[in-house]
């Protein structure tokens, strides 16, 4: 009974802990993150900071001086871009002429909530509080390349993909001292991938030479709670380190400075995220810039290419890629290696890929996410038919003593030693095993907990309706049903197990229920669905086992 009760308090400490959490990102203070741009000298305040250090270029070309001990100082003139507004069947975006910027970035298909379907979710924004933009430009120890602090010529304000094209190219121009620099962005249809390019014309007499540098900067989330329920913050890949992450306290504490070749960087955050892929086949060097000199601090996650010489009369290219949009997993699989990964399931990854794999298996065929998660419910319930027919039949065996345990206790009184070997004798007498009906349920709590994250990272789920009232799998149910009738399956359940000897634990035990209900109101409902689903199967399954075990069956 003691390992039983061990086992009770530990299942009920790691649901409040999720609770907790859930409650957390229900309730806590959420970013008030404007729609439209406001102010963008609020990201320029951090102008002299956010550039990647000139002298921690990787050298490829010739002839590069070095000089450990220069530092470049950088003069942004505080001269106002103005925004270009791109559009496609998928994202809305705002590019800055001043330095190219992305300050804004809605997602069509995703709306910020079932109450504005038209308002998509603004992923990259720019306001005084809460800052999350793309910048990218070239840097070279002559000053003679366009940062994302310069000023580029644009030659429309709005470009629309018409019916009929499947991409669309959005060019910038800047020329200064006979070198010209064309930068594009080049949009997909359907798509949250974006070509972006730097095309460095030379038009002079001597040797240009320079990098690209390709970054995200954003804020903290103004509520920090929400770090505790998924990450939010900075990553890198590589093949040699894989998938690391690079947390804002991370910034504060020292610079990241990492050559590798190809990789990836981005910034990641509950069911989204932007990240920077360049050529795999070059070499990189990520860096982290901390600013904590402005309020609210800024935090950059940065990837510069090493230096290409160009000659007079000639021209190079830098290319790179820029994911901005949701975690779905099979696109960010096609994308480059690792980048499925930003989909976090934690250290039960291994379970809950194929959980999730599972569940996407079944929705393809019933198109209704609530009808996926029940047949993989059922599917659970098969595989661990066995187990929870061991954990029955040892539960109904205890059942069918409870009785004579109870007259035990009674003979024996506070002997607990008697008692206790009385009780040994009699479970070997019955054949029963009391720790039986413990470790079969102790085996399915990993999978348990796989799928609790794997149903939270899942942005499929985001906004996804099931039957009536359940709009949206992703968050409580809004009218309580599914708790409540969760809660109800326990007490059935109660009554079907035996009655523990002990008082204090017998009171708990009939506690448990009402302490589940109420902190699984704050479950996502999908999640409930599926306790719901599989408390109904273990009833019939019990009820079962338990009629057959006290008709004196086996």
């Amino acid at each position: 009974m003691d390992n039983i009760r061990l086992f009770l308090f530990a299942a009920l400490a790691f649901v409040v802990m999720l609770m907790w959490q859930q409650w957390q990102l229900d309730y806590g203070p959420q970013p008030e993150i404007s729609s439209e741009i406001k102010d963008t000298s609020a990201a320029e305040q951090v102008a002299d900071n956010d550039l990647p250090n000139i002298v921690d270029l990787p050298d490829q070309a010739d002839g590069l001086p070095v000089d450990t001990n220069s530092q470049l100082e950088t003069t942004v003139a505080r001269v106002p871009g103005r925004l270009i507004k791109v559009e496609t069947d998928v994202v809305i975006a705002l590019i800055d002429s001043k330095g190219g910027v992305i300050r804004s970035l809605k997602l069509k298909k995703y709306p910020i909530s079932l109450d504005q379907p038209e308002q998509g979710l603004e992923l990259i924004h720019s306001d005084p509080e809460s800052i999350h933009i793309i910048q990218s430009g070239l840097r070279n120890r002559s000053n003679t390349a366009p940062t994302h602090h310069s000023v580029y010529q644009a030659a429309k304000s709005k470009y629309v993909l018409q019916d009929g094209e499947d991409r669309l190219i959005v060019p910038f121009l800047w020329e200064q001292d006979g070198i010209r620099v064309i930068k594009t962005y080049e949009f997909r249809r359907g798509d949250y991938l974006i070509d972006v390019k730097h095309r460095v014309e030379n038009n002079t007499s001597q040797d240009w030479q320079g990098s690209q540098y390709r970054q995200i900067q954003r804020t903290r989330p103004l509520s920090e709670s929400r770090i505790l329920i998924t990450y939010t913050g900075a990553v890198y890949y590589n093949e040699e380190d894989k998938y690391e992450k690079v947390d804002f306290d991370d910034m504060e504490d020292s610079q990241l400075k990492l050559n590798f070749q190809g990789g990836w960087i981005a910034m990641l955050q509950h069911y989204f995220l932007s990240a920077w892929i360049p050529p795999q086949d070059g070499t990189n060097l990520a860096y982290s810039i901390a600013n904590t000199s402005r309020q609210p601090a800024t935090y950059t996650i940065g990837l510069r290419s090493a230096n290409v010489l160009v000659s007079p009369g000639n021209s190079t290219e830098f290319t790179s890629q820029l994911f901005i949009g949701p975690k779905l997993v099979k696109r960010l699989e096609e994308i480059t290696p690792g980048l499925e990964l930003t989909v976090d399931y934690g250290v039960l990854t291994f379970l809950s890929k194929p959980l999730y794999w599972l569940l996407s298996l079944y929705h393809s065929y019933v198109g209704n996410w609530g009808l996926a998660i029940i047949l993989l419910t059922l599917t659970i319930k098969a595989v661990f038919y066995k187990l929870s027919e061991t954990s029955y039949r040892s539960m109904a065996k205890m059942r069918k003593v409870g009785p004579r345990l109870k007259t035990l206790k009674e003979r024996y009184g506070s002997d607990k030693k008697r008692m206790n070997q009385a009780m040994m004798e009699l479970y070997k007498t019955e054949k029963i095993n009391p720790m039986g009906g413990c470790l079969p349920i102790l085996v399915q709590i990993p999978v348990f907990i796989a799928l609790y994250w794997a149903l939270l990272e899942t942005v499929d789920l985001r906004q996804a309706p099931f039957i009536f009232w359940i709009k949206d799998l992703s968050v409580k149910d809004p009218f309580y049903v599914l708790p409540v009738i969760m809660g109800i399956s326990m007490l059935i359940q109660q009554k079907l197990n035996p009655t523990p000897p002990d008082p204090i634990q017998a009171k708990v035990m009939m506690a448990l229920p009402f302490v589940f209900t109420f902190f699984f109101a704050f479950f996502p409902s999908g999640l409930v669905l599926y306790w719901v689903i599989n408390n109904i199967l273990s009833i019939a399954q019990q009820w079962v086992i338990t009629k057959r075990i006290e008709a004196g069956g086996t």
